[in-house]
């Protein structure tokens, strides 16, 4: 597995925005912000009530730190939800993700040993799956979240399909 660093004019022309590329599904954002708020929110309103119980009502403002870094997340958790994309290829698949630190992953076929579904509870309350990538070095290995089980199931089954077609060409 590869990751595309040459240069900013090859990295900005790897990364593309045409339509072959795919995007992760819409309930990924959804359950992100799901969590981020689940988590932030209580122990926000705890202080706000805190600080405005024991130190008086202007100290309760404090409690605006933690939902403006709440304010914050939903944005950042929105932009890096568009950063995520895959595009299959001929004799490779693609991965691309990231907005400051924008990381273009190349998988080729021949290299993938293992392929995994996976999906925790809520990912599917949320109707979604993981797709893992197992290659011959463990430290390469690649996730795309954010599937709907079945294109998960699908790219699957292609992807070791072809990494059994490549590997037996070897």
């Amino acid at each position: 597995m590869n990751t595309v660093a040459e240069g900013p004019a090859t990295a900005e022309a790897a990364w593309g925005t045409g339509d072959t590329w795919r995007p992760v599904a819409a309930a990924l954002l959804r359950m992100r912000r799901l969590l981020l708020v689940g988590w932030l929110a209580p122990p926000t309103l705890a202080l706000a009530v805190l600080l405005a119980l024991l130190a008086g009502g202007p100290w309760a403002l404090l409690a605006a730190v933690p939902a403006g870094a709440t304010l914050w997340g939903w944005g950042a958790l929105a932009r890096n939800w568009r950063s995520w994309g895959y595009q299959e290829r001929d004799d490779d698949l693609l991965i691309r993700r990231g907005v400051l630190w924008r990381q273009l992953t190349v998988v080729p076929y021949g290299r993938m040993q293992l392929v995994e579904v996976t999906s925790g509870p809520l990912e599917r309350r949320f109707g979604l799956a993981t797709l893992q990538l197992h290659t011959a070095a463990a430290a390469t290995d690649a996730t795309i979240p954010g599937l709907p089980p079945t294109e998960a199931e699908r790219l699957r089954d292609r992807l070791t399909e072809l990494g059994e077609a490549r590997s037996a060409g070897l």
